[in-house]
């Protein structure tokens, strides 16, 4: 079996504003101990920078097709239930 490729550095993938206070939610794809992991974490503004907190989802990345999935039902079922629109209206 061949090893699989490992990051040096972590990848950020997506960041949004979780709330007004400007915490965010950053993802991002990187590696720890050998595993290669998506880390999916809460982020508050301290100092004018965005510090990381222990608030947060890392899980290795040969289960994402699952957190997607699952993500994907959970954003089905709220559209179903009426918590969000259906279509983003100015996108």
């Amino acid at each position: 079996m061949s090893r699989r490729p490992t990051l040096d550095e972590p990848v950020v993938i997506s960041k949004f504003w979780k709330n007004r206070r400007h915490d965010a939610v950053i993802v991002s794809l990187s590696t720890y101990e050998g595993h290669n992991l998506c880390d999916l974490r809460t982020h508050a503004m301290k100092e004018g920078r965005l510090v990381p907190t222990p608030k947060g989802l890392a899980v290795v990345v040969r289960r994402l097709p699952e957190l997607v999935d699952a993500l994907t039902k959970a954003l089905a079922k709220a559209r179903e239930l009426g918590l969000i629109d259906d279509e983003k209206a100015d996108e």
